[in-house]
């Protein structure tokens, strides 16, 4: 996993865009800072931009000294990965996120996700910033549930392809759960 994670990271850190294994279905990446990386993005997904990509955080995206409860949140641990949509209130003034202008929605929310996933864990860890994560197929094509469900013209277009080797992979083929706050604490769910 070592040369692995050192050869994505590398990718990462040069604006490149990966195809990798998420704690749900196989997911299309970049680090989540980059304004370039996250066009590319888009671009690779043919997808309009007023559909936002979600972010995976672990402790190192995450500053010091943030309010407790929102990172016990996403850390819960539940019987599905979960995405919560935070208002920007939430992301940015509390939880001070780091994230290219160009990745929010348009109404200022972001998806956030606190994989429990040791691949993405160790991404996350060794960027020391948030990964975006949108799922790996073209815009309006079904989501792939495994490695061979991923269409062959995106396995090109990205920079760099993580090996789908056992160890990598999550047993879910389902998307997240999506919860969205509401700047006055209560919650939605978007998909159960």
């Amino acid at each position: 996993m070592e040369k692995e994670i050192s050869r994505t990271i590398e990718v990462l850190r040069s604006g490149g865009t990966i195809l990798y294994p998420t704690d749900t279905i196989w997911g299309l990446g970049c680090d989540a800072r980059r304004v370039d990386a996250v066009e590319r993005l888009y671009a690779i997904k043919q997808r309009d931009h007023s559909k936002s990509m979600l972010i995976l955080v672990g402790p190192q995206a995450i500053p010091a000294g943030m309010d407790a409860p929102y990172v016990q949140q996403l850390m819960a641990s539940t019987d599905r990965p979960t995405t919560y949509i935070l208002p920007r209130e939430v992301w940015l003034d509390q939880m001070h996120l780091e994230v290219a202008p160009n990745l929010p929605a348009d109404d200022g929310t972001l998806g956030v996700r606190w994989p429990q996933h040791t691949f993405c864990q160790e991404l996350i860890r060794s960027l020391g910033a948030p990964l975006v994560s949108t799922s790996a197929n073209l815009s309006g094509h079904p989501s792939p549930q495994t490695y061979n469900d991923i269409e062959e013209e995106l396995r090109y277009r990205v920079d760099h392809c993580v090996a789908p080797l056992p160890e990598f992979l999550s047993a879910e083929t389902r998307g997240s759960r999506i919860v969205k706050l509401h700047p006055d604490g209560t919650q939605t769910v978007l998909r159960p």
